[in-house]
């Protein structure tokens, strides 16, 4: 195994026409499929990087920025941003392309915590990162931000260390109303 590697070699994208099988009631492409298709690039550009089974860890908030059409192409663009000791952090971008116009649309971006796992299905090291220029470092910092920003997160609203009275102020001009019945 390589101890390290450069994002260009695990670097991946995929375009699919988008079909009236993957439309919603709306007539628009299923968010669903999208995840699915994003998930799939994710797992590749991992398991490329690492040369392992992967498996998804998590998925960092994903925002439908623009609805895609059926009959559009739309283009999957997945890359190492980030590398732990068995874990990496992979980048995807989707745009749809309009076939007719040639117009394209941003729609979303991602980021997919994969996990390396070895023939037993446990965690396995994978290759670090080589960074080549400011993108990558740029990248790459963001990820570090990103897990610090999960890790608080995740203990803040724990129930066992949740305290009511410092949150009820948020709530002040929100669509809400509080009724709490007395314990």
């Amino acid at each position: 195994m390589d101890k390290f590697k450069t994002a260009k070699q695990s670097r991946l994208s995929i375009t699919e026409l988008m079909l009236p099988s993957h439309s919603n009631f709306g007539g628009k492409v299923h968010g669903g499929h999208i995840l699915n298709l994003m998930d799939q690039i994710a797992f590749a550009c991992a398991s490329k990087h690492s040369r392992k089974y992967c498996v998804t860890a998590s998925v960092n908030k994903v925002d439908f920025l623009n609805p895609i059409e059926v009959g559009e192409l739309i283009t999957l663009k997945a890359s190492i941003n980030y590398t732990g000791r068995t874990s990496m952090v992979i980048g995807v971008r989707v745009e749809s392309e309009n076939i007719t116009t040639g117009k394209k649309k941003h729609c979303n971006s991602s980021y997919f915590t994969m996990v390396a796992k070895d023939a037993e299905g446990r965690s396995t090291p994978v290759p670090g990162l080589i960074i080549e220029d400011e993108q990558g470092v740029r990248r790459f910092t963001r990820s570090i931000q990103r897990k610090k920003q999960a890790m608080s997160r995740s203990s803040l609203f724990e129930s066992s260390q949740f305290k009511i009275n410092d949150h009820l102020k948020d709530l002040d001009n929100e669509n809400v109303q509080i009724n709490l019945n007395p314990a």
